[in-house]
């Protein structure tokens, strides 16, 4: 197969979560122990650090792993999801895994695969921890894909263990508290590793602080940590809570040496060392331009806020969201002084632009409907004048197509 056969078949014959929501949630990790066995358990030959969370965690792993990589380790690094390549999820010292390595992993075990009838997001898993071990890193940010504790990620065990926050999403899965949420997350932390909390919350520090006392030899609240000041080139005020996160982590790395011009420079050059892309990314001026992937309710209360601080005449909205998506709770946040461009993002669980129109009416958001991200995206630069702003968001499938 070509490398696009290869991702086609990925994306296509198996389930995956980014195209089709529930239903390609495993509640199991049968199928990814059964995989790493016949891989020879390469999650075992690698250092890793595993970051878990609502919202940062994705912003949070990009800035451990520049970090790291400034003091000059080979550092691994998987996220999920891609905005515009799939090789986007696998890379190492910001360069992603080349497409002949994706083609021959898969197809050496192709017939594997299909016998155990193995999800997009188990291959994807083990191909990552193949590669790391075959690289020879000297250490993995893992990023957890959803929720932790069934995560296909939780067979390692890592350095450190990081929740950077809670809140409510996806909650037809992981519970409809904070509490049932946290306690997912908290699947993540492992006996004789220590914890980094990104954030305290009354509602849920005790479930953290339960499972610590039972395993853990140490857990800290990064936010409790009023010293830490350091700047970084991702844009948005709200990354300041991921930066108290990533340093305090990296304060409690056991056998890696970092000094305080590594983290500086670490987190100063983020998107240069990786690649990070869709976090407040400015993409053009006049008009101004912006993106962000926040697509939950604590994710967009950060971003919507920043946007009341941005300068403009004009304010125009590119927005779509995926069908599981509660409207109820993210419509209300958005600025009724706004010309709204609602669309669907090609996926199959994007949300009817139609629909979405709809419900936000309810909200008084006006603007008027697009079959395409794209159409939507050209009518506002169209649309716009110099001195307007267009925000791009509402989920990353959205911000993807236009990048």
């Amino acid at each position: 197969m070509t490398y696009q056969e290869t991702v086609n078949w990925m994306f296509n014959q198996l389930p995956m979560y980014q195209s089709q929501g529930k239903t390609a949630y495993k509640a199991d990790l049968s199928n990814i122990i059964k995989l790493c066995d016949y891989l020879g358990n390469p999650e075992n030959k690698f250092k890793s650090i595993h970051v878990g969370g609502t919202n940062g965690k994705g912003s949070t792993s990009h800035m451990i792993a520049s970090i790291l990589q400034e003091a000059g380790y080979k550092v691994g690094l998987y996220t999920s999801p891609h905005l515009k390549s799939f090789t986007e999820r696998i890379r190492i010292n910001g360069e992603e895994i080349p497409e002949d390595v994706v083609v021959q992993f898969i197809t050496e075990n192709k017939t594997f695969f299909e016998s155990n009838q193995l999800s997009f997001f188990e291959m994807t898993v083990g191909l990552a921890f193949e590669y790391f071990t075959n690289e020879k890193v000297d250490v993995a940010v893992i990023e957890v894909g959803l929720g932790g504790r069934l995560d296909s990620t939780n067979v390692i065990t890592p350095e450190l263990s990081i929740v950077t926050n809670i809140g409510l999403d996806h909650v037809q899965i992981l519970g409809d508290t904070v509490q049932k949420i946290a306690a997912e997350k908290a699947g993540i932390i492992k006996k004789g590793v220590p914890v980094v909390i990104g954030e305290r919350d009354t509602d849920t520090e005790s479930v953290f602080i339960d499972k610590a006392k039972e395993l853990s030899p140490e857990i800290v609240f990064a936010s409790d940590n009023k010293e830490i000041n350091f700047k970084t080139d991702l844009l948005g005020s709200y990354q300041q809570k991921n930066i108290k996160t990533a340093v305090t982590a990296i304060a409690k790395l056991a056998n890696f040496t970092v000094s305080e011009e590594h983290i500086q420079k670490g987190l100063s050059n983020v998107v240069f060392n990786t690649s990070l892309k869709g976090r407040w990314q400015v993409i053009q001026e006049n008009p101004k331009v912006i993106c962000d992937t926040a697509h939950n309710k604590e994710g967009l209360q950060y971003v919507l806020k920043q946007l009341q601080e941005e300068k403009y005449e004009t304010l125009h909205i590119v927005l779509g969201v995926v069908s599981d998506k509660n409207l109820e709770e993210i419509l209300p946040m958005f600025p009724e002084k706004a010309t709204y461009y609602f669309c669907k993002p090609n996926i199959p669980r994007g949300l009817s632009e139609k629909k979405l129109s709809n419900e936000a009416k309810k909200y008084n958001l006006e603007g008027k409907t697009y079959e395409s991200v794209q159409q939507a995206y050209n009518e506002s630069l169209i649309l716009s004048a110099d001195r307007d702003l267009v925000f791009v968001g509402g989920s990353t499938f959205t911000v993807a197509e236009i990048l």
